[in-house]
């Protein structure tokens, strides 16, 4: 056998002794470097200095796990109702505004859940347009005289979350549908099914697995959330580790809650991958035929204008509007220097965090693809667990390890030269990147992988039969052709990493300030309208992962 036979016969997975192994090093090494977050939180919850579990298991953590549940309940609830119901309305239908709430329908992912959060308070309190406007219209002169729903609650918080979360069970439903097989759809009418019970019978249990993955994503972000919960005085399990590390003062403890939520984000990652490996058993042969679109006349179509306009109103063009406007009206004391310098920060932070992503991803995906073994496959996952970390949680995470190491270079360095090194890792900007980095490292991963996954092995091994090392591979073979995913999941890092609100405003330096924080800080002193202008930078940045996500799931299926 020549040489060139016998390196095409030769397995990409299973290079000869010694080749690739800075591949393999490295991959671990980062895998390790990147998990070390998740595992200083579980040390710390098993070691604490001062151990307060007994008293927070019999004070507030069951306010915390019943909050959380409710609050998971409560969001992922109306996401299904307002997603799958949206998603069959304009695959399956025909009515006014279908090919315009196609789109517009993922346009609240755009918006962060505490932006959301803070335009209807300002909106909805009491000394707000609409209960002012209200008040002059009845004749009302206090609070005494009507009531109306306090939107600081937990039902309150609700509502926020899913107006914005809801675009994740929309978008994976409505794929689920449109990859449904046409001839299925067809079986359905001619037994007889009327268009509801051939979607109750056939069109949703199909979709369920893709539905459940939306579900779980939906619930994560949930849990995940600090900003809406706060604001709202709703005492959720994310709350609750703030509260117990910067009010009580005691890192153990939060990290004892934190670990607790872990099991959480653990049962949803499982029910996400049942859901995904599910969801391979139900893509019809004949995804490519039209599918049979229902027209809708009358009040039904009148209905399912309204159905589908009201969430896309609600969770975009209402926060926009409130947004744009407060923005204007205070232009000139909003476009500052101080304005430009933090959107510099944020820029600045999330741009490097979207390269470090890049280049970590590449180097995982390229790995995976050059060795199969079950220790590197174990070591990239859990790389990725940090996604599924909530930022508060993620920070004490970041702090432990960071600080340990602070504290015992100062230590040495005092003890040997008599000089402080102080702060060099924790309480600075590189704690932020970082923090961004283990949190978003699995998007950049995933959108890799799946660029990678679309050359065949045969390129590989034509490039090691004319010569070409891996490097000379990646960099001649692979990188222009996963360019696109390359760009996409740095672009979506990018945009994540700006609206990361928990784990910025706890690992943040002192006097430094992101687009994030800044709106928060101002929501926190009831001064919205100041933030409105840092507000819309952030939904306007946002936009644009949802413009990319919106054309992909068209073009699932060629209409």
């Amino acid at each position: 056998m020549d040489s060139a036979t016998q390196a095409i016969a030769t397995p990409l997975a299973k290079p000869s002794s010694g080749h690739h192994s800075g591949w393999l090093l490295s991959a671990l090494g980062v895998a390790t470097l990147v998990f070390l977050p998740v595992a200083a939180i579980f040390w710390l919850a098993l070691f604490p200095n001062e151990n307060i579990w007994g008293h927070l298991s019999s004070t507030v953590l069951p306010h915390y796990v019943t909050t959380t549940l409710l609050l998971m309940a409560g969001v992922g609830s109306l996401a299904v109702i307002i997603g799958v119901g949206s998603a069959w309305l304009v695959t399956m239908c025909q009515f006014p505004g279908r090919r315009l709430y196609e789109w517009a329908l993922l346009l609240p992912f755009a918006v962060p859940a505490y932006v959301i959060a803070y335009v209807y308070t300002d909106l909805l309190e009491y000394s707000g347009p609409v209960q002012m406007q209200l008040r002059e219209l009845f004749g009302w002169s206090s609070a005494q005289d009507y009531w109306f729903p306090d939107i600081r609650t937990l039902g309150g918080a609700i509502l926020m979350l899913a107006l914005v979360l809801y675009p994740y069970v929309y978008m994976l439903a409505r794929a689920a549908f449109l990859e449904q097989s046409a001839n299925i759809q067809a079986a359905s009418r001619t037994l007889g099914c009327t268009p509801w019970q051939s979607f109750y019978r056939v069109s949703l249990p199909m979709a369920r697995p893709g539905i459940a993955v939306g579900l779980s994503l939906v619930s994560m972000e949930t849990i995940n959330d600090f900003g809406t919960v706060d604001y709202f005085a709703v005492k959720s399990l994310s709350a609750g580790i703030y509260d117990t590390w910067l009010n009580m003062g005691n890192l153990g403890g939060a990290a004892q809650i934190a670990s607790m939520l872990l099991i959480f984000v653990v049962i949803l990652i499982s029910l996400e991958r049942i859901g995904r490996a599910q969801q391979k058993s139900f893509n019809g042969a004949d995804r490519y035929r039209a599918l049979d679109i229902y027209p809708l006349k009358g009040w039904r179509a009148a209905a399912a204008s309204l159905a589908c306009g009201l969430p896309f109103i609600a969770g975009f063009v209402v926060p926009i509007l409130v947004l744009g406007n407060y923005a204007l009206r205070h232009l000139e004391t909003s476009w500052t220097d101080e304005f430009l310098s933090i959107a510099c920060n944020s820029f600045l932070l999330s741009a490097i965090a979207a390269l470090l992503c890049c280049l970590i991803g590449l180097l995982l995906a390229y790995s995976k693809r050059l060795h199969s073994s079950k220790l590197l496959l174990t070591a990239v996952r859990s790389a990725g667990l940090g996604y599924a970390l909530p930022g508060a949680v993620l920070a004490i995470g970041v702090i432990i390890p960071f600080a340990a190491f602070d504290n015992g270079l100062d230590s040495f360095m005092r003890e040997q030269f008599g000089v402080s090194t102080g702060l060099l890792l924790s309480g600075t900007a590189f704690a932020i990147v970082f923090a961004y980095v283990v949190r978003f490292l699995t998007v950049a991963t995933g959108s890799i992988e799946s660029s990678l996954a679309k050359v065949t092995p045969t390129m590989d091994m034509a490039a090691r039969s004319l010569g070409l090392n891996s490097i000379q591979t990646l960099r001649r073979v692979h990188l222009p052709l996963i360019r696109g995913g390359l760009l996409t999941g740095a672009l979506v890092v990018f945009v994540d990493c700006m609206k990361e609100l928990p784990a910025t405003l706890i690992l943040r330096p002192f006097n430094f300030d992101t687009l994030a924080t800044q709106v928060y800080q101002y929501a926190s002193d009831e001064m919205i309208e100041q933030s409105a202008l840092s507000a819309l930078l952030i939904v306007l940045v946002g936009l644009i992962p949802v413009i990319l996500l919106s054309r992909s799931i068209t073009a699932s299926r060629t209409r």
